[in-house]
């Protein structure tokens, strides 16, 4: 995005003072927030702050506050300003080397900050760009059981992303991962009717995602952790889900490069990707045991029994 582009959000300038975080420039931008580069005025520690701003909601005035857009809009501002809230709480609970650490978060100028350690690296998405794909076994298997053993901890919290995506990891010296942007990280059991201003991302999320009776779940980040996985290899975004559940001409990865990697891999890959969710191994926990047993995807697709709500409300009438 560009620089003017990012004026007329109405962003915080350089040298604005939000708690005790001085803002050095801004780094980043979605539909929902804006983020900056800040520096802890105690400690000098370079810090990254996650505002909540929702372009199509509100504005900033000259003195900084943000003010709602309409009155058309005040519930839905208000709404998403606090499930931003209850997120940052959320995230600030997990502990875990491949999640990015909460140091804070409050409320200034009518919305809401989340403050985050900075930590040095690169992005993931725009590593794969610049490599045109073709990611090394040894980077896959560095990378995405660190991702995966980060999301199976936020599953057994009875948390979901919703959001993965090469661009929402970033790689540490050595390719340490970092698990990023928990903007649509939701208690699970649920169903997208409650969850109407999150963003979809093409390609990433799977097609439960994308209709408000769709039934989410592990399952769904799992999805997302395939289809980040393949395009590792590609060097481009899967086909979008709908597309695929219309008519799914997508080739499975293991037939099309059983030469350049090892057949474990890319059938975890597939399997991690299929359009309907009950086929998918049910949680980051499954997939990780599959990845680094170099299982591969197990026959008749068999896994543990999970308590899913079907499971329940099976059982629940069979007594």
């Amino acid at each position: 995005m560009s620089s003017s582009a990012e004026q007329n959000r109405d962003s915080l300038a350089s040298g604005v003072v939000i708690d005790c975080y001085s803002i050095i420039k801004l780094i980043g931008s979605g539909g929902f927030s804006l983020i900056y580069l800040a520096e802890d005025e105690d400690s000098l520690d370079h810090v990254v702050i996650k505002e909540y701003l929702p372009k199509k909601l509100a504005v900033r005035d000259s003195s900084g506050e943000v003010q709602i857009s309409g009155d058309a809009q005040r519930d839905a501002f208000h709404n998403g300003r606090k499930l931003f809230y209850q997120e940052a709480k959320a995230l600030a609970m997990l502990r875990h080397p491949n999640i990015v650490n909460v140091r804070t978060f409050f409320l200034a100028n009518n919305t809401a900050y989340l403050v985050m350690d900075y930590e040095h690296g690169k992005n993931l998405g725009s590593y794969v760009k610049k490599r045109n794909g073709g990611l090394s076994t040894t980077f896959l298997l560095t990378v995405f059981p660190a991702v995966l053993d980060a999301l199976n901890l936020i599953h057994s919290e009875g948390h979901l992303h919703l959001d993965i995506k090469p661009s929402n990891i970033h790689l540490r010296p050595g390719g340490n991962p970092l698990l990023l942007d928990f903007g649509a990280v939701h208690q699970f059991a649920t169903t997208r009717s409650r969850q109407s201003s999150q963003v979809v991302t093409p390609g990433f999320a799977p097609v439960e995602q994308y209709y408000s009776s769709g039934y989410v779940g592990p399952w769904s980040d799992v999805y997302a952790i395939g289809a980040t996985m393949r395009s590792c290899i590609e060097g481009k975004p899967p086909p979008s889900a709908i597309e695929r559940h219309a008519k799914d001409s997508m080739k499975p990865i293991a037939s099309l490069y059983k030469k350049q990697y090892p057949a474990f891999l890319l059938e975890v890959i597939d399997w991690a990707m299929e359009v309907d969710p009950l086929l998918r191994p049910q949680n980051a926990g499954i997939m990780l045991d599959a990845l680094t047993q170099q299982q591969g995807r197990p026959e008749n697709n068999q896994q543990p029994k999970l308590e899913t709500a079907d499971n329940l409300f099976t059982e629940n009438n069979q007594k």
